[in-house]
């Protein structure tokens, strides 16, 4: 670290620890949420969510060949495949905006166009089956279809922008990393890897499946018996990695998964405890914002409501789900159809630990842009669903 950067570390948090008034019942509440929050994160998400997570991130930079990464979602590649395989990753991987961060940033860093690996970023947490379900039964049937069509059109328009904007830059990273493949051999089968890989997903799929909030047949019965299909997927993916690794692949295979971990874990830690100190953990009102000050913006369906609802979302982390019964509460306060949409097309998808991880994968100015273009769209989708319904 500079030496200035280091003198502003110090300022500041000399500075905060002079002015910050610690006995105001509000700031203390809040510090307090912030641990709280963390140790929700930790018990609900880190072991079945995130681990999983890195795991096949670790996998897919071992054992997916750069070659096809780059010839099926590559600046080159054939665009209706790449955004269509994207756009709809969400509805096999319920997951959070978090546990989608390991996964992107394997095929980012294996060689993925920006406009798919963005795509695939935003769809992973927001094309959620289940979520949308709900959203529908709880909400009602309009802000459910405004969600899904919204969310599958935003991964791809969001995309398709992003691949426009630094089209250059990515051909050229493209074809550094054509430079860098040299025609890795392949020590399995088809088969054989698809066998693995499909185990480690169906692990983080069952391991991570929520009990819904209502009783919804199919998913109540699927989660009765997750911890049963998840074993069997272990067992599937124990046998897998004796008969068909060799013991130097597995352990590159750990290793990579680790870097991931020692990249993500810190940066997400340290912004969940932010999202606790800002806005407190869903249901709860403890943050250092209280929420009827959030449910008093956000009402109607103005140009600044529903970009005030996008901001809100973009910032605060919702772990899968949650999203739901925190917009039915803030719609009974008041809340206007148009924010609710546009949080929940901005929500999701996006919270403070998921930009500073994906700032450390792509950059700042990336990140921006894509935060900015989540904003914008959810913000105008809000304001044209608003005046329809």
């Amino acid at each position: 670290m500079k030496e200035w950067k280091k003198l502003v570390l110090i300022i500041l948090v000399f500075l905060g620890a002079f002015y910050i008034p610690f006995s105001n019942p509000r700031v203390s509440s809040a510090i307090l949420e912030s641990f709280n929050m963390l140790q929700e994160y930790a018990r609900e998400h880190v072991l079945f969510c995130l681990i999983p997570a890195f795991f096949i991130a670790g996998a897919i930079a071992n054992f997916i060949s750069q070659g096809a990464v780059i010839k099926y979602f590559g600046s080159g590649a054939k665009k209706w495949v790449s955004y269509a395989v994207a756009s709809v990753s969400g509805t096999i991987l319920a997951v959070c905006s978090c546990t989608v961060l390991p996964l992107f940033a394997g095929i980012y860093k294996k060689g993925a166009g920006i406009g798919p690996a963005v795509a695939f970023l935003y769809a992973g947490p927001a094309v959620n089956v289940l979520a949308i379900i709900l959203t529908a039964r709880v909400l009602g049937w309009q802000l459910g279809v405004a969600r899904a069509v919204g969310a599958i059109l935003f991964a791809i328009v969001i995309g398709i922008t992003m691949a426009i904007i630094y089209r250059k830059e990515d051909e050229k990273r493209t074809k550094d990393s054509m430079a860098q493949f040299g025609g890795e051999e392949e020590g399995r089968s088809p088969i054989q890897n698809i066998i693995y890989f499909a185990s480690l997903l169906f692990i983080l799929i069952f391991a991570t499946w929520g009990r819904p909030a209502q009783d919804v047949g199919f998913f109540m019965a699927v989660f009765n018996i997750k911890w049963y299909v998840t074993g069997f997927f272990l067992l599937i993916l124990a046998f897998v990695l004796v008969k068909w690794f060799n013991r130097e692949e597995r352990i590159a295979w750990v290793e990579s998964s680790w870097d991931f971990a020692k990249q993500i874990f810190p940066l997400l830690f340290a912004g969940v405890m932010v999202a606790g100190f800002l806005m407190g953990r869903p249901g709860y009102d403890s943050g250092i914002i209280p929420s009827e000050y959030v449910s008093s913006v956000v009402g109607g369906n103005s140009l600044g409501a529903n970009l005030i609802a996008s901001v809100i979302g973009a910032f605060m982390y919702f772990a899968t789900l949650t999203e739901i019964p925190i917009i039915q509460g803030l719609v009974g306060a008041g809340m206007g159809e148009g924010p609710a949409l546009a949080l929940l097309l901005a929500g999701p998808a996006l919270s403070l630990p998921n930009m500073l991880v994906i700032r450390s994968v792509m950059g700042t100015k990336k990140t921006l842009v894509f935060v900015s273009l989540v904003v914008i769209f959810a913000t105008i989708s809000g304001m044209i669903f608003g005046l329809i319904v």
